[in-house]
């Protein structure tokens, strides 16, 4: 009996420690951590996330460019609609009903519980003219937020353009804490630098009522996170440049991309047909989005970095370098201009050497300097000496940034194309081709392919004198600079050391008498500009002309390429759009209209002269 009265106090004993244990535990639960009252209160608590003020962009001379400005969002909760006159509510909205009743079944498969949006991007009237009557129907609420404003009527393609997340960027992690109604970077510099301009989210909570009345800061706001606003972009855009290029450009189609070759610096970016970036923002954004989608013009599409092109003339100077550095020719190596091998586009000096071959842009000349470069008897089977030399060609091309995205700060760059051997094999059969195929190479035609702003980095690398910095929009972000990898130089295979040689014959091709890009001079001021033009075949229509350039050409400050489609030789279109934003930039002005001007104005068949610029 003794032994069981023991057992007893010992049972009696664990019972009462495991009650202790329990009510430290809830004591610890209830009382000293708020998050399980927090879960329990859940029902009676509204959670209210705060959206942080997006970062601004400014240009390089810090003129604000994109801005915020207040609009609201009318969302509901579908939990809480209460017998809803849709007539009256439509009247009242100005919308039709088949998109309510859209909205509202969107809104009740997203969550029953949770707010989503029925109307967004109204302004500070429209809210005036339906605030007092949206009383009488439960359920919804207005939700105030910042929008995007463009500034600028100009460059479009660049900034993007922010829009309300879609089903498919939810279901993304690296979209997991946006809800539906919210904004994000939809393209652009807003999309690249999303999570920099986008800053962090705040939380609030607040106690409500059943009615929905709030009564408060739940435990005092213990709870509550600060937003943070998203750091601002200073771009390397020069708005004036920019809007200069863009009316250069007017109603034709093509792409001015210009570069600060000591940087990699995008000093203008112009992409024609364009549109005015203001049109993706605010009320009826989403069906001006469809008109410019619909638009036979196609100005959302972003011709500097999608549309490749073959780069015609301008490529002969790549090609001149890869075969000084093969050791194949010399500055001094004399070829005739043979018309056997390739027509040559008019009647010129004999190219004694590779000043007078770039200044006259002799086809013949360049034919065999590639030819020099890629048949080098390496194998005694020609297909396969052609196929050894075009893959050694093909790599040191495309040190130079083509065949290759180069990585700028923008999403939809294309890489374009450098054809390898595979590339031929794959077309016509393994040992199946030979020079004679390819040689369109030659003189940057047949299937080679460059973008706008790839022209523009091969100039800024020959300004360079054998390297470049990887092209970029932003140069600085908050009180930093920009991103690292944007500070890194990158060489081409080609030893610097050569690069001088081909510059003589660039200043030749815009200064020199008789020069193909004469109509780009500004010898006159004291600028000398090295330059190479460039008309592109094209079996659609007419051809294209390209210009491209870098100035001072002794000290560089400005590198940019031109291309105009259907707009014939390179020489008396592309040349003096290039010309006038070197001047711009350089001069900061541009002289009154000239009489230099008139062949290029009328070949262009622009309605404006110059000085009306």
């Amino acid at each position: 009996m003794q032994y069981l009265e023991g057992r007893k106090y010992v049972v009696q004993g664990i019972f009462l420690v495991v009650a202790l244990i329990f009510l430290v535990r809830l004591f610890f639960m209830q009382v000293l951590d708020g998050t399980y009252k927090l879960a329990a209160d859940k029902n009676t608590l509204q959670r209210l996330v705060q959206i942080p003020y997006r970062g601004l962009i400014y240009d390089r001379k810090d003129k604000l460019l994109v801005q915020n400005t207040p609009v609201y969002d009318l969302m509901v909760v579908p939990r809480e609609v209460k017998q809803l006159d849709s007539l009256r509510f439509c009247e009242l909205l100005q919308i039709p009903l088949a998109d309510l009743r859209a909205s509202l079944l969107a809104a009740q498969k997203y969550s029953r519980n949770k707010p989503s949006p029925i109307v967004q991007n109204l302004t500070t009237p429209d809210l005036a003219a339906i605030q007092d009557q949206l009383m009488d129907f439960p359920g919804f609420r207005i939700q105030a937020r910042m929008a995007r404003a463009y500034r600028t009527p100009n460059l479009a393609h660049a900034l993007g353009y922010v829009g309300a997340i879609t089903p498919a960027f939810l279901e993304k992690p690296k979209y997991a804490k946006y809800r539906p109604g919210e904004n994000v970077g939809i393209s652009g510099l807003e999309a690249f630098y999303e999570t920099t301009l986008m800053g962090r989210r705040g939380v609030q909570y607040k106690m409500v009522n059943v009615r929905g009345i709030e009564k408060g800061k739940f435990r005092g706001g213990e709870f509550d996170t600060l937003s943070v606003a998203g750091q601002d972009l200073h771009l390397s855009i020069d708005a004036e440049l920019q809007a200069y290029g863009e009316k250069l450009l007017a109603g034709r189609r093509g792409s001015i991309v210009a570069l600060d070759p000591r940087t990699g610096e995008i000093l203008a970016f112009v992409s024609v047909p364009n549109y005015d970036p203001n049109l993706l923002t605010g009320k009826g954004s989403g069906n001006r989005y469809m008109a410019l989608l619909n638009n036979p013009d196609r100005p959302l599409f972003d011709r500097p970095l999608m549309a490749t092109y073959p780069p015609g003339s301008v490529f002969k100077l790549v090609n001149e370098l890869v075969a000084l550095q093969l050791k194949v020719v010399t500055p001094g190596t004399a070829f005739d201009c043979n018309q056997r091998l390739v027509r040559c586009t008019h009647r010129h000096e004999y190219p004694r050497n590779v000043d007078i071959a770039i200044k006259q842009s002799c086809n013949p000349y360049f034919y065999q300097v590639m030819r020099s470069a890629v048949l080098r008897g390496q194998s005694p089977n020609r297909f396969e000496d052609a196929r050894l030399g075009l893959g050694q060609w093909q790599k040191m091309v495309k040190s130079f940034g083509l065949g290759e995205k180069l990585g700028v700060d923008m999403a939809q760059e294309k890489r374009g194309l450098i054809p390898s051997p595979d590339y031929y094999d794959q077309r016509l059969g393994h040992h199946r081709w030979n020079f004679k195929t390819v040689y369109s190479l030659s003189i940057g035609q047949g299937e080679i392919g460059i973008t706008g702003l790839q022209m523009a980095n091969v100039l800024a690398t020959i300004a360079n004198r054998g390297w470049y910095y990887t092209p970029h929009f932003v140069r600085g972000i908050g009180s930093g600079g920009p991103l690292p990898q944007f500070q890194q130089k990158h060489y081409t295979a080609v030893d610097t050391a050569l690069f001088k040689y081909i510059i003589p014959g660039m200043v030749q091709v815009v200064d020199g008498r008789g020069g193909t890009g004469e109509l780009a001079s500004l010898a006159q001021y004291g600028i000398s500009v090295a330059g190479k033009t460039g008309t592109v075949q094209n079996p659609h229509g007419y051809d294209h002309a390209t210009f491209a350039a870098f100035a001072p050409a002794h000290d560089p400050k400005i590198a940019i390429a031109v291309f105009i489609e259907n707009s014939g030789f390179g020489g008396t279109s592309a040349a003096p759009a290039a010309g006038l934003m070197i001047e711009k930039y350089l001069r900061g002005k541009v002289a009154p209209y000239r009489g230099r001007w008139e062949d290029w104005i009328m070949y262009g068949n622009f309605t404006k002269k110059l000085n009306a610029l």
